[in-house]
């Protein structure tokens, strides 16, 4: 028998009825619906309306019941719509009647939306431990290989070297403001929207905030109205997740370029990677180009979920039963993304010989080169042009930056037509210490301030987010 059915004298065609049942999603809510139904019978004790001998039955039923479903021993059944309908029946089935007491002062509409505010605060812990372990997963291998360095870039082009553990940092980084985001979202989802009804508010003296804080709610919602019909908490989750996804991806990106062999900087190990069906060569970074691709359909749950709510009036719609999809399927890829990439990185093979040459191509040190003319006095926009010049030199001669000889010096400082540069042209040792910035382990070394790249700043970086991590737990 329908729970609503009262209203009708004929059966739903079957088609609307496949059309409009959200069972097979929403079970997914089923111990978090449970929850809030104890809470709300005891809230009916306290506003007087169940006995004593009510409230144990109903929540002997339901504890016995959530034993049921979370040993998988529940048959749902998807002519009773959706996950409220199928508890309370079989609620009824155990227990009798007095089931039927318990949909009192309580609509669906603000069941659901207390049921997916529970499983958001769930599912938010669960990716912050996952964050957590990513971030040990980045700073583990920055530990490991962390003083190997790596040509960093701009605009795909060598630009200057830096340390593999200052870029892995960078991700760290990132994660860090992805755990900060879904922290944020947690607490503006944690008031309790029960109580409020259909749209207007309970029709009995229930005591919502006593309700609320047995469910771990920090509050209530201020309006009944708002409080059926908001979905932003689904929408900022849904934010934070396709953001991280973005940073994930990002990284994925990098694995598979630098497992290349024309970069050789890693080798993913066989535990994370596939092979062709086809080429007996190949091994491919696969988990990392999943994490790409899948990113893409997590911006696609958000971009979907704006869309649906953008023409939304207020009080509940149906189109709000499309909410769950998208949800529950952005935090299962990045969970899951998560965990995949932790393990890449926990057994990554980093090749430091060929990261070193290739940081010791593309004139990387440049910049170091003119900092030191700085540092004897001649301004950066001379600097900047004179190393440019020394660079097209040494370039047409193939040399690197720390190979170029005095004479190649004082041609570059001389023709810059700068009074003090055709000094240090003069100057005794000028070229040892052009040569010695022009170094990788010079250039490192020159970018020694909070948040930079030298070895010192890295270290002390490096022993920050373990400590951080150590405090997570």
């Amino acid at each position: 028998m329908r729970l609503w059915g009262g209203r009708f004298s004929a059966e739903n065609d079957q088609r609307m009825a496949d059309f409009t049942r959200s069972i097979e999603l929403d079970r997914e809510l089923a111990a978090d619906d449970i929850a809030g139904s104890i809470a709300h019978v005891r809230g009916l004790r306290r506003a007087g309306l169940l006995t004593d001998d009510e409230v144990d039955e109903l929540v002997g039923g339901l504890t016995g019941l959530a034993a049921t479903v979370a040993a998988g021993g529940v048959e749902w059944d998807p002519e009773l719509e959706d996950v409220h309908l199928n508890l309370e029946s079989a609620l009824a089935a155990r227990i009798g009647s007095v089931a039927g007491k318990l949909h009192t002062g309580r609509s669906r509409n603000d069941q659901v939306a207390t049921d997916l505010r529970l499983w958001l605060r769930r599912a938010i812990d669960r990716l912050e431990a996952a964050l957590v372990e990513f971030e040990r997963a980045l700073v583990g291998l920055a530990e490991r290989e962390g003083t190997a360095v790596l040509p960093g870039s701009t605009h795909i082009q060598p630009a200057q070297p830096v340390l593999l553990a200052h870029h892995l940092l960078a991700y760290v980084e990132m994660a860090e403001r992805d755990r900060g985001r879904l922290a944020d979202a947690r607490r503006r989802a944690n008031v309790s929207p029960l109580g409020a009804g259909a749209l207007a508010g309970a029709g009995y003296p229930l005591d919502r905030e006593v309700t609320a804080s047995e469910l771990g709610f920090d509050g209530v919602t201020a309006n009944s109205l708002d409080a059926v019909s908001d979905r932003d908490f689904v929408v900022e989750t849904i934010a934070a997740v396709a953001l991280g996804m973005v940073h994930l991806s990002r990284l994925a990106e990098e694995i598979t370029w630098w497992s290349n062999p024309q970069f050789g900087f890693v080798r993913a190990s066989d535990a994370f990677s596939t092979g062709s069906s086809i080429m007996p060569n190949k091994k491919n970074p696969d988990p990392a180009e999943l994490v790409r691709g899948r990113a893409a359909r997590v911006i696609g749950a958000l971009t979907g979920v704006l869309a649906m709510l953008k023409g939304l009036p207020l009080g509940y719609q149906r189109d709000l039963q499309e909410d769950k999809g998208p949800l529950f399927d952005a935090v299962a890829v990045f969970e899951a993304s998560l965990g995949v990439l932790s393990g890449m990185l926990d057994t990554l093979a980093v090749d430091r010989d060929r990261m070193r040459a290739a940081a010791d191509e593309g004139y990387t040190t440049a910049t170091a080169v003119a900092d030191a003319l700085v540092r004897h006095g001649i301004p950066f926009r001379v600097a900047h042009h004179i190393v440019g010049a020394l660079v097209a030199q040494a370039e047409e001669a193939g040399v690197g930056l720390a190979e170029v000889p005095d004479s190649m010096i004082g041609l570059a400082l001389g023709a810059s037509g700068d009074e003090g540069a055709s000094a240090l042209a003069a100057e005794e040792g000028i070229g040892d210490t052009l040569r010695a910035a022009a170094s990788v382990d010079g250039a490192l070394a020159t970018c020694d301030v909070i948040g930079g790249t030298a070895p010192v700043r890295v270290a002390a970086a490096l022993r920050a987010a373990r400590a951080r991590l150590d405090d997570a737990g």
